[in-house]
């Protein structure tokens, strides 16, 4: 089984930026993994996936904000120019078998953390 173990997140102001981490454990042969978040009331939303071999898919409402970058089983993403409208609580997620935006394309996830922008 593969364990998911975030940091990062946290309050800031608009227009602020923040890092989060991912680090995989176990059986990590599915090489892709990405972010998902999700704002109270509302439905999970992928926010970006990367694999081993640098493909890279962000959603549309991150672009030229966002950065991910992945190191073996880190992936790490960061967050620029935040927006009220990225608060949420964000999830790391793995087992897609190639950068997806779907959720329901990754098979494993993290407890999440937190992010407020005011």
């Amino acid at each position: 089984d593969v364990q998911l173990v975030e940091s990062g997140g946290g309050s800031v102001q608009t227009g602020g930026s923040l890092r989060l981490s991912c680090v995989a454990s176990g059986n990590t042969y599915r090489r892709c993994m990405g972010w998902i978040r999700q704002a109270p009331g509302k439905e999970r939303e992928g926010v970006g996936a990367i694999d081993s071999d640098g493909q890279i898919v962000y959603a549309d409402s991150v672009k030229g904000r966002f950065t991910l970058s992945k190191d073996n089983t880190k992936v790490t993403l960061e967050l620029d120019k935040l927006r009220p409208e990225d608060s949420g609580m964000y999830y790391c997620a793995a087992g897609c078998w190639a950068p997806a935006l779907t959720p329901r394309a990754f098979t494993v996830w993290g407890q999440g953390t937190q992010v407020t922008v005011s």
